[in-house]
């Protein structure tokens, strides 16, 4: 179903940080990519966690058992969430980069000197410096060319997979630029090199539905606090998968995906709260299962995001002295983050001044600093970026357009 202004006014009272008052201007965030703020459900949801069954897991007693139960419906949920085939596709992990490094190091030790690993130009360096630290194994690293677009090079990624490709590690979407990478052709060429494909949906999935029996990855990750959960890693593994690496775990540890990959105890509460998360996301779609729900959800909350990010992008790019980076809207999909640079004031300056007047967005590299350097955008202190999220308004939108308009005016 749509979702409008008026659902969009509703889930506004669902998050306390946006309730709050502090003195001084309001607090619009508009800081998505670097982390969502967190709905009552999910906070209560770890609350009563810590209330009702705060000891590990696979004990002979209730609290126990209760854990045992949240921990097997986290999975569910977050399968569910990624289209995934059941529950042993999803490994839980302190973060992204986490599960990540885990990820390469046991990959790592099935490659040979002079086997390659294919990462590009774009991806935040949680998903290039895992990749990276192969060469110490004799990996051979090469890198998808990054066109000033903000896009890939399509040709330098179908001539850089070959037979001597055993990885290609990729991101679904940009979150220094908004690009959306092509994944299907990704897929094809790897496919066609008996390669891996592991893809970091960080930045894709809280803004798109992700389906990875579609998508066809060996490995997808992505992280809660990207979509309004706590901090918590995502790996899916396509079935199989996992339990044919060799992970660095210990001699008690179940070997079986998706534990395979888990080392000591993790945090539960949090994993909870991630389930809470999409079910809170899923409560916004209509359907008779929860992965009905979900893809209506995002689909409806997606062409909210896209209709404000557009309306930004338009009338930011109208400025004079402003240049947008990245892809236009309307040609093919984009996720929801606007990044620009201001001839005349750094990227930090104009986030200094925003933020003094309330307005939260991010400036510099957001980790993407390959991308950022190539640009030509380093020594300028990157980008200004901005991010729109469910609870996002077009009266945030105006206060950051009206803000930056006064740097302009004051050049």
């Amino acid at each position: 179903m749509a979702f409008t202004a008026e659902h969009n006014e509703r889930c506004r009272k669902d998050f306390p940080a946006l309730q709050r008052s502090r003195g001084g201007p309001e607090l619009v965030f508009l800081d998505g990519p670097g982390g969502t703020q967190v709905p009552t459900a999910v906070i209560q949801a770890m609350v009563d966690f810590y209330q009702c069954c705060n000891v590990n897991t696979h004990g002979n007693f209730p609290p126990s058992r209760e854990v045992d139960r949240r921990l097997s419906l986290a999975r569910e949920t977050l399968a569910a969430f990624l289209g995934a085939a059941g529950p042993e596709c999803i490994s839980f992990g302190q973060n992204m980069t986490t599960l990540n490094f885990a990820l390469s190091a046991a990959i790592g030790r099935t490659l040979k000197a002079g086997d390659e690993v294919l990462i590009t130009q774009l991806d935040h360096e949680a998903n290039r410096g895992p990749w990276l630290r192969l060469q110490d194994r004799g990996a051979v690293i090469r890198e998808v060319r990054l066109k000033e677009s903000g896009e890939l090079d399509a040709a330098d990624m179908a001539a850089k997979v070959t037979d001597r490709t055993k990885v290609f590690a990729i991101g679904a979407s940009s979150n220094a630029l908004g690009t959306v990478n092509d994944i299907a052709l990704a897929r094809r060429l790897t496919s066609a090199a008996g390669a891996l494909l592991v893809v970091d949906a960080v930045h894709y999935a809280p803004h798109f539905s992700v389906d990875v029996r579609a998508m066809d990855p060996d490995f997808l990750l992505c992280s809660g606090y990207k979509f309004y959960g706590p901090h918590v890693g995502v790996l899916y593994s396509k079935p199989g998968a996992l339990d044919r690496l060799p992970t660095n775990r210990l001699s008690v540890q179940e070997a079986a995906a998706p534990y395979r990959i888990e080392t000591g105890t993790l945090n539960h509460a949090a994993i909870d709260g991630m389930r809470a998360a999409v079910d809170y996301l899923a409560g916004w779609g209509t359907g008779m299962t929860l992965r009905e729900r979900i893809v209506d959800a995002m689909s409806g909350i997606s062409a909210y995001e896209h209709r404000l990010a557009k309306i930004y992008h338009d009338a930011v790019g109208r400025l004079p002295g402003v240049r947008v980076w990245g892809p236009a809207f309307g040609g093919g999909a984009r996720a929801p983050t606007v990044s620009v640079t201001l001839a005349k004031h750094s990227a930090a300056e104009a986030a200094t001044a925003l933020g003094a007047q309330g307005v939260c967005v991010w400036d510099g590299n957001f980790y993407a600093s390959r991308a950022v350097e190539l640009l030509g955008l380093a020594e300028r202190g990157g980008l200004l970026r901005t991010g729109i999220s469910m609870y996002s308004t077009e009266g945030d939108v105006g206060r950051l357009l009206e803000g930056i308009e006064t740097l302009v005016r004051k050049s």
